[in-house]
């Protein structure tokens, strides 16, 4: 599908300045109409053949410049359930580019170049969010030295304890990226979102940006989900135990309780830079601006 204004027959996308649909032809905002496509081989725009690939949501079109977005991939179980619309539109981003390495001494001319930031593609990158629960238990032992002085001798007496502790913790929408095209240690440092701007699904914000389906389900990706949350309490319960000189573990027991699984697709900037034969990937997050590269 492709989504076509209604006062001009102008494509329109979705402008992440204005919060609205855009056409570029007439300047009209929230005029568009949707132009469905009866197959996921040609561009219902221009007809050109569109190679759709395994997990593509949403792609360019190489003849005519736009975008298309797979009916058939947005559509019944492969729908999704939420978006994080874009907050940072392409000039926006270009500005937080230029602010973080136009001082930089040792930057390649060409890095900066309007050419170069021209082809930068917004992507919106699939995740899978957990609700759960943890529950975890720990038995330590625990060191307390105290060393005094009197006439000639030095005292040391060295006291052990022993430490235990039970902690319960609930999480809410732990992210787990579930893209086969992007590492995951860049999606996690892409983190953190804010969701309060979640949004349930619609097709609208896919105009004008590529789009990725989940590689991998819910399942597959339940364990990076429990190790997140996992981390995260044992920080808890370690920042519980105070005043010790030392902390051996002796055991801990962890259990998740997976409640909610949710689909939801999030904004990316992905710069492809060539340099001198070698490739080097940024990437922005489309709603906070924050750059990993």
């Amino acid at each position: 599908m492709i989504f076509i204004c209604k006062n001009c027959g102008g494509t329109t996308v979705y402008d992440p300045d204005v919060q609205k649909m855009h056409c570029s032809y007439c300047d009209g905002l929230d005029s568009e109409e949707i132009r469905k496509s009866e197959q996921m081989s040609a561009c219902p725009s221009c007809g050109a053949p569109i190679e759709a690939g395994e997990v593509s949501l949403a792609k360019k079109c190489d003849n005519c410049g736009n975008y298309i977005i797979f009916d058939e991939r947005v559509e019944g179980e492969s729908r999704p359930h939420l978006i994080l619309p874009f907050m940072i539109g392409r000039e926006k981003m270009k500005e937080l580019l230029q602010q973080e390495f136009r001082k930089k001494v040792f930057m390649p001319d060409s890095f900066l170049s309007e050419r170069k930031l021209q082809t930068i593609e917004g992507i919106y990158v699939p995740f899978w969010l957990y609700d759960l629960d943890t529950d975890m238990e720990y038995e330590g032992k625990g060191t307390s030295v105290r060393v005094w002085n009197s006439g000639d001798m030095e005292y040391t007496e060295t006291s052990f304890y022993s430490v235990n502790r039970k902690m319960k913790a609930e999480f809410t929408r732990v992210p787990v990226d579930a893209s086969l095209n992007m590492e995951d240690g860049i999606m996690d440092l892409m983190e953190p979102y804010d969701y309060s701007a979640l949004s349930d699904f619609k097709e609208k914000y896919l105009s004008g940006f590529l789009g990725e389906k989940y590689g991998l389900n819910a399942e597959e990706l339940e364990k990076r989900a429990s190790e997140k949350a996992q981390l995260d309490t044992e920080n808890l319960l370690n920042n519980s135990i105070q005043g010790y000189q030392s902390v051996t573990p002796v055991r801990k027991d962890f259990r998740t309780n997976i409640k909610i699984k949710e689909y939801a697709l999030m904004p990316v900037w992905k710069y492809d830079y060539q340099y001198r034969g070698k490739q080097y990937l940024f990437h922005i997050n489309g709603q906070t601006g924050k750059i990993i590269g």
